[in-house]
């Protein structure tokens, strides 16, 4: 049998409401999140046991052994599917930077899931493919459709939302790593208590240009923005940067950081305002992409 090979897309956080903290200390959110076609790559072939090999810009910067987001996805799987055998030989392609906002290691994890049912020509229920990626990371049940959608709760809860139209962005990371926990610690929410800023409504129709979804956006925010400029202030650098491009419409940083996204009204837009970033900072993770 032919090798399986499963994309592992970029998330992104078009809005990131924190509503506030429970009393276990997790934060509910509500975020409107996309994905870009700018993705790690993840290569599986049978073996009798788990192995993980890793190459691309950002290989170095995946963590080794046990505590590897594939690793633990591979694991929960056959844990969660008896009938799994437990073992493949995976190779993971890492062009996505890591602790990056953008969801890196839970698309990593949810293309292991996809590939290992694959490789296997095993299916399984959504609730179960749901339970085994809850139990692995909060963004992981997101990632397995990759399609725009609202994530609620704690991240478990998806909703498909309609396509968007397609949406012409740039990417960038400063090449600083951001602690979620830190950024999210930062918000300073006590246990149980509900976030003071009021909460814009979800989307409710589809968005039929670019303008009607920058223009919802507009009204809309990232709540671990503040918190993690502040901490990191190229972040701020950044969002400067690209609004200055030609044809930005919004730029917005994603997740908990560094990485921000800048969308553009075109395509051809978007890839000059990368060529030009990349230029005047080589040292930055930039890349144009399109938001689906």
């Amino acid at each position: 049998m032919a090798a399986i090979v499963e994309q592992a897309p970029a998330k992104i956080n078009l809005t990131l409401h924190v509503l506030g903290r429970r009393e276990d200390g997790y934060h509910t959110l509500e975020s409107l999140v996309a994905f870009g076609d700018v993705a790690d790559t993840l290569t599986f072939d049978k073996a009798p046991e788990f192995s993980l090999s890793s190459s691309g810009p950002f290989a170095d910067a995946v963590p080794a052994g046990d505590d590897n987001i594939v690793l633990m996805a591979a694991r929960a799987l056959t844990h969660g599917v008896k009938t799994l055998p437990p073992g493949a030989a995976i190779s993971l392609d890492k062009v996505l930077p890591v602790a990056a906002g953008i969801g890196g290691g839970s698309a990593d994890a949810a293309a292991c899931l996809r590939g290992l049912l694959s490789l296997h020509e095993t299916s399984v229920g959504d609730t179960v493919m749901h339970q085994v990626a809850a139990g692995i990371g909060a963004d992981v049940n997101v990632c397995l459709r990759s399609k725009v959608a609202l994530m609620t709760g704690v991240g478990h809860v998806v909703e498909p939302e309609p396509e968007l139209p397609l949406v012409p962005a740039v990417l960038v990371n400063p090449g600083v790593s951001v602690a979620t926990a830190a950024v999210f610690a930062a918000l300073g929410l006590a246990p149980d208590q509900a976030n003071a800023v009021e909460t814009p409504p979800p989307p409710r129709a589809r968005f039929k240009t670019v303008g009607d979804l920058v223009r919802y956006l507009l009204g809309t925010r990232n709540d671990l923005e503040a918190p993690a400029s502040a901490m990191v202030p190229e972040i701020g650098d950044v969002q400067n940067v690209l609004f200055a491009c030609d044809g930005c419409m919004l730029s917005r940083m994603s997740g908990s950081g560094a990485t921000c996204f800048g969308i553009f009204e075109t395509q051809e837009e978007a890839e000059d305002a990368a060529r030009q970033i990349q230029s005047e900072f080589p040292g930055w993770w930039v890349v144009a992409t399109i938001l689906h």
